[in-house]
């Protein structure tokens, strides 16, 4: 069989994370078929490295992995590229784009198969499948065209996390020094991205997981995360870490037992989790984490208003109220806690839409109030296509739709379209955008992220003292003061758009 060329677009300008994604399918094809990684991220010029690669007639596979946002930037021209100058080459996608849009991007002609979802069986099965020239229909998690029509073969259960095979850390080390992936963070000098588990339980209708996962969720042992961790540690130097799962705290038991087994380590943390799940923690297990060098937990508050909480099928027992209780009481633990809310949903009228906004901002000032360390990070409201969502036929009805062409997505406006930034749905209107914004300013300056590790003390304290007058007034309009100021000034990371 000929070898598989992997591709890893750019996600952002210093974005520098270990691609677990493609390490997962390539140990699934390791010692089975020979492949080469190529990372968006840490090439000038990925494409020439790309053609390089497939013109040397030795490989038979192209395989990128897709997220919606900054990624379609390299992966759509590319792959039309691919098509055009080497069409005897079978191209792969997966990645939340392509399992989200699989109608599109198959019907695309660039793109012979989508793996919908994982690919750790799914993706060798297909290769030897296409070398052989066999059918695919009996293959789980593919879709593909058959007979003119897209079609889609039946999702697999979710994969025993700690029976697939471990990743080739070493093997991406041939290709790119795994310790230039270990970025310098708040948590430490050379950070670890790493996945402890796939899916979640919850069935959200903003998140891009819920159509992939249907509400499933599977993780690591507690002692695998560690064994691999450790590994990490020790081999490449990594001091702190964050884990990219969607959902780390669904189990409280494994939670606690990896708590206890990293704490030895001395490394500070990263992690998600829902506000209704980890209240039901108890004290006990709180601390443990706490002490097992856990610094801050993401959290998914979204609103705090029940209706559109209910609206979002946030799921759970999340409320507005349960919100404001674990900020306070999860600040006893000393962990940070990381609020995500999402601005402008779709309303009836604009006036409900903007009220909407305001009562938003009031209670993100409330929560800052409860607890001042609780970090706020702000999106703005993008549909995601899951099926049954009813908010996302509201969107819909209110005149909101996907394109029809990859052509379509590289437009501007969907190249950012992920990023939960600037994207004007048919209900928003230019100055909602820019008062979310200037809000946002303003509460940043008026409450710096800790998350940028390069702030001074003093250069804090100036910017909470410059924005004071204007948190305390609601003077949100036109902060260009403070603007200039965290621009050329601070050099100000904000989380929502460089991440951590």
């Amino acid at each position: 069989m000929k070898k598989v060329l992997f591709f890893n677009p750019r996600a952002g300008q210093t974005l520098r994370i270990i691609p677990n994604a493609i390490l997962a399918i390539a140990a699934a094809v390791e010692g089975v078929v020979d492949y080469a990684v190529v990372d968006g991220n840490r090439e000038r010029d990925p494409l020439k490295k790309i053609l390089g690669y497939l013109a040397t007639g030795e490989f038979g596979f192209f395989a990128s992995t897709v997220m919606p946002g900054p990624q379609l930037k390299q992966a759509i021209p590319f792959t039309k590229t691919i098509r055009n100058q080497f069409p005897e080459i079978c191209i792969i996608w997966g990645g939340y784009f392509a399992s989200n849009h699989h109608r599109t991007v198959i019907r695309s002609g660039m793109v012979d198969v989508v793996v919908n979802g994982p690919g750790d069986k799914a993706f060798p099965a297909a290769l030897t499948a296409l070398a052989a020239g066999q059918s695919l229909e009996h293959i789980e998690n593919l879709v593909y065209l058959k007979d003119g029509e897209v079609f889609k073969t039946k999702k697999a259960a979710l994969y025993d996390q700690d029976s697939l095979p471990a990743l080739p850390y070493e093997r991406l080390n041939d290709f790119y020094s795994i310790e230039g992936y270990l970025g310098k963070t708040f948590l430490g000098s050379r950070t670890i991205a790493y996945h402890s588990s796939i899916g979640c339980p919850f069935t959200c209708s903003f998140c891009g997981v819920v159509p992939i996962f249907d509400a499933r969720w599977k993780g690591k042992s507690a002692q695998a995360v560690y064994r691999d961790l450790k590994h990490l540690k020790e081999t490449y130097g990594g001091n702190a870490f964050q884990f990219h799962d969607n959902n780390f705290f669904v189990s409280e038991k494994r939670s606690v037992e990896f708590a206890k087994l990293i704490k030895p380590e001395n490394m500070k943390w990263w992690a998600e989790g829902r506000i209704d799940t980890m209240d039901y923690f108890t004290d006990e297990s709180l601390a443990t984490i706490a002490d097992s060098g856990c610094t801050m937990i993401f959290f998914g508050a979204e609103s705090g208003n029940n209706k559109l909480l209910h609206d979002m099928d946030k799921g759970g027992k999340q409320t507005g109220e349960k919100i404001k209780a674990f900020a306070k009481r999860i600040s006893q633990f000393g962990i940070i806690p990381e609020y995500s809310f999402v601005l402008g949903l779709p309303a009836p009228t604009e006036q409900e839409v903007w009220q909407q906004i305001y009562d938003e901002v009031a209670f993100i000032k409330e929560i800052k109030t409860i607890n001042p360390e609780t970090e706020i990070v702000i999106y703005v409201y993008t549909p995601v296509p899951t099926e049954g969502s009813a908010l996302y036929a509201e969107s819909a009805a209110r005149g909101f739709t996907f394109p029809e062409t990859l052509e379509e997505w590289m437009q501007p406006q969907w190249l950012n379209f992920d990023l939960h930034r600037e994207f004007l749905t048919p209900w928003l209107t230019p100055e909602m955008i820019r008062y979310i914004h200037d809000f946002e300013t303003v509460m940043h300056a008026h409450y710096p992220t800790v998350s940028d590790y390069k702030l001074s003390d003093l250069q804090r304290k100036m910017i909470h003292a410059f924005s004071s007058l204007r948190y305390r007034m609601n003077i949100f309009s036109h902060p260009y003061e403070l603007k200039a100021l965290m621009k050329y000034w601070l050099r100000y990371r904000q989380p929502e758009i460089q991440g951590m």
